[in-house]
């Protein structure tokens, strides 16, 4: 029901949403406990690649003791898995052409899904250049989209959703310099009907005031947080 209601919030809304990425090698609860339900629609968990074994079940478990907020996997791969999840963002890195990225590891997660009887949707995940290397860049060994080719990157957005997926993921990497800019975001929303999510590259107030003046339903902040999670209450104010 959790992850129903949050797909119909996402899809309905007619200005920004606020999610906050939760990489579990870098789990902070106190990040958790700031969260206010009113302001953060919903928390990602996972990460291009984890160090610390399988924690995404412990923090997922941690973050649900801790806040009502929906808790959403974003995968970087089939370990990345657990039950206790809300519900699951599938990703299919269609800006690269790693096989493993577009299908295979999906193949592999099929039953564990399955099995867990996860609610999920599948989302095309673009990977766009942000002006620095990203993890997903290093980890899938995928060349980021090159954002001053637009038309492609639109084409590529279309090809999403003639496709059959559900939402659109635009990712400048983490800790991106420069953030995905609002006129392809924009561009991409008057092309396709998919609900469009952003992150990657907001690292203060004010790019986050120019994020959400764009046609995005959902803005992602991790690294900013990782880094002072105090941002997360003045980031809370322009929602």
């Amino acid at each position: 029901m959790k992850f129903t209601n949050l797909i119909k919030k996402i899809t309905s809304t007619k200005k920004a949403l606020l999610a906050v990425l939760i990489d579990p090698d870098k789990f902070n609860e106190e990040l958790i406990k700031i969260s206010d339900p009113k302001k953060v629609t919903c928390f990602l968990v996972g990460g291009s690649e984890l160090k610390k074994g399988n924690t995404v079940k412990k923090t997922v478990t941690a973050i649900k003791k801790i806040s009502s907020i929906p808790v959403i996997l974003f995968p970087g791969n089939e370990h990345q898995l657990c039950a206790e999840a809300d519900g699951l963002f599938l990703p299919s890195l269609l800006s690269g052409r790693n096989t493993d990225y577009l299908i295979e590891k999906h193949i592999q997660s099929a039953q564990i899904i399955k099995r867990m009887n996860l609610s999920h949707l599948p989302m095309a995940y673009l990977l766009i250049d942000g002006g620095k290397q990203s993890q997903t860049q290093i980890v899938t060994s995928t060349t980021p989209l090159n954002p001053k080719n637009k038309s492609y990157i639109i084409n590529t957005a279309l090809a999403a959703q003639q496709l059959g997926f559900k939402l659109l993921y635009l990712e400048a990497g983490s800790g991106a310099k420069t953030p995905i800019k609002n006129a392809l975001i924009n561009k991409i929303a008057e092309q396709t009907n998919l609900p469009i999510i952003v992150g990657g590259g907001v690292m203060n107030e004010q790019q986050l005031i120019t994020a959400k003046a764009s046609n995005a339903k959902l803005i992602v902040i991790g690294t900013a947080l990782e880094k002072n999670i105090s941002l997360l209450p003045k980031f809370c104010k322009f929602f």
